[in-house]
Parts: structure tokens; C-alpha cells; sequence
């Protein structure tokens, strides 16, 4: 009779218990589908590196703003109203939102500068509920235009894509200054807000007699990155950007960090939080490898002959 009683209590008991919590998870891209699907996959597999199964001990919550910044906002108030566990951002704009609509859920952050944009408190110690990754340094803008210099001999003017409506970009403008006074070069501002707008960037960059382009990165450029590489073959004009997903769809050269290895590395803060740490306790990392890519094909419909000392330093060349 004990051990029928026994047997009998298990089951009850069982399933009393409350059962154990799926953690989810709010991501954020800012890009289309198509330009952004092998950076999410590149989240996913740090995901599974962390030992996580999707759809069974994780569950994600992916929405994609298509490229326009505008639509960020809203997509940030659904997945609070969600309560998900994390919400991860994968640009600025997304974090300045996420950080706006929420206090409690914790953040992880793909931005540029997020001390200058208020984002958190320092890199050491964030504060507050994000953290995560940065991809910018005051060192990178000035480099870019060394590189472009050096590719382009006698280089005095360069235009600039840049998007006023993205908080980051004052930030990395006033560091293009100071580079650009250092290297005598003159800047010249081509804003666009919307994908309408490249058109009439680069024909204002032809009139204005630029010789190349620099690249701000936002979710817009990278949305439309092969036109954008297209229309700076059709002006005639090289352009550098901050990642390499350009020169692989046709752009000339990059000078950043890896996408694939900051957002791999995003799941690790995601798995961290899960595990009970708190954004605040948890330093902002920031990029300890810059890729120098090279389009030859790129650089050979422009008439541009690269150095051997430029390809000699390239991480990548593509031909």
C-alpha cells in the first residue's frame, strides 16, 4: 500500500509543477530581408554555439524595418508590448528607441558610439539596462581617408553619404572633419533620408567635382548597397565603405569590423542575461579586428590601378 501510494503521488506532483519558461527574444534589423538575412543567420549560430535550440529552449522574435528608420519606433513598442526576456537592436537608431521604450527589458546593443549618443554611461561600465557591442572608434574615420587617399594619389575633395536623421552620423562627421583637416582634404555633404534621394547625392557629387565617395553606414546604405555600389561606378567615382557586404556586391573597398563576427558575438551577451546578468554589470566590447577589402573588379571599371602596398595590407581581395 506504501509503495502504491507513493507511485500514485509522484505523477500528481509532477505535474504540479510549474513548467520551466521558454526565454524570448526581440531582434531588430534594420536592413531588408535579403540584405541582412546572413548577419541574423550569424546571431543564430552564436545561438547555437551558446547551446540554445531554436523553438525549443529559445524562442525569437524577429522583425525587419526594410530600411527605413522611420518605422523603428513601432517595432520597438511591439516587442515590449511582447515583454520579450531581450531585446536585441542591431543599429543605432534601434538601440536610441529601444533604450526610449523600456527600462526594465535588457538591451543588447549593435551601435555606433554609445557613450556619445547616450546609449550608456561608459564602455566599462554601462549602467542601466543595455550593453553590447560598438562599432566605432575615433581612429577609424581618419584611417578610411587615408586609405582612400592612398588609393587615389592627389585626393583634395571627397563627398560624403550621410544620413541627418541618424544620430550617429554628427558623431562620425565631426571625427571626418578633423581627419580631413589633418590630410588637406575638403569634405562635401551628400544627405539622404530616403532610398529616392541617391540619385541626386550622386549627381551633386559629380557637380561639385568630388573625386570619391565616403560612406556612412545606416540601415538605408546597407539595404540598397548594390545600388549604391552601382551608382558610384556610374559616376565614375570610388567609394570606400565601412563594411565589406559593399565590396562584395560590387563596391570598390571597406574599411570596418566584421558584421558577422560582432553579431556571432552579440549571442553570447544575449546567453549571459538568460543566465542572470545584468546589462549594467556587463562592458561594451568593441571590435579588436578591422578588414581592409578590396573589389579588383571594382577597381579595374573605374581605371583605378591599386598599389602592391595596398594589396600587400588587404585582408580580402575580391577579383
Amino acid at each position: 500500500m506504501l509503495l502504491a501510494g507513493t507511485a500514485l503521488s509522484w505523477p500528481i506532483a509532477a505535474a504540479g509543477q510549474t513548467p520551466r519558461k521558454t526565454p524570448r527574444v526581440g531582434y531588430i534589423i534594420g536592413s531588408t530581408l535579403e540584405a541582412g538575412e546572413h548577419i541574423f543567420e550569424a546571431f543564430r549560430q552564436g545561438l547555437r554555439e551558446q547551446g540554445y535550440i531554436e523553438g525549443e529552449t529559445i524562442q525569437l522574435e524577429v522583425r525587419w524595418a526594410e530600411g527605413r528608420s522611420e518605422r523603428i519606433p513601432a517595432l520597438v513598442a511591439e516587442l515590449v508590448d511582447l515583454n520579450v526576456d531581450v531585446l536585441v537592436v542591431a543599429n543605432s537608431p534601434a538601440a536610441l528607441a529601444a533604450k526610449k521604450a523600456t527600462q526594465t527589458i535588457p538591451i543588447v546593443m549593435f551601435a555606433g558610439d554609445p557613450v556619445g549618443l547616450g546609449l550608456v554611461g561608459s564602455l566599462a561600465r554601462p549602467g542601466g539596462n543595455v550593453t553590447g557591442l560598438s562599432y566605432f572608434n575615433a581612429e577609424i574615420t581618419g584611417k578610411r581617408l587615408e586609405l582612400m587617399k592612398e588609393l587615389v594619389p592627389g585626393l583634395t575633395r571627397v563627398a560624403v553619404l550621410r544620413n541627418p536623421t541618424i544620430a550617429s552620423h554628427a558623431v562620425f562627421w565631426q571625427e571626418t572633419e578633423v581627419a580631413a583637416g589633418k590630410l588637406g582634404i575638403t569634405l562635401g555633404s551628400l544627405e539622404v533620408r530616403r532610398s529616392e534621394d541617391f540619385e541626386a547625392a550622386f549627381a551633386a557629387a559629380t557637380r561639385d567635382k568630388a573625386q570619391a565617395i565616403l560612406a556612412f553606414d545606416d540601415p538605408l546604405t546597407i539595404a540598397y548597397r548594390p545600388r549604391i555600389a552601382a551608382l558610384a561606378a556610374s559616376s565614375h567615382l570610388p567609394a570606400l565603405y565601412g563594411f565589406r557586404e559593399f565590396p562584395d556586391d560590387g563596391g570598390l573597398m571597406s574599411y570596418g569590423p566584421s558584421f558577422v563576427v560582432l553579431f556571432r558575438r552579440a549571442a553570447a551577451f544575449v546567453d549571459k542575461i538568460l543566465k542572470g546578468a545584468k546589462p549594467a554589470d556587463l562592458p561594451v566590447e568593441q571590435p579588436t579586428k578591422f578588414e581592409l577589402v578590396i573589389n579588383l573588379k571594382a577597381a579595374k571599371a573605374l581605371g583605378i590601378t591599386v598599389q602592391p602596398s595596398l594589396l600587400a595590407r588587404a585582408d580580402a581581395i575580391i577579383e
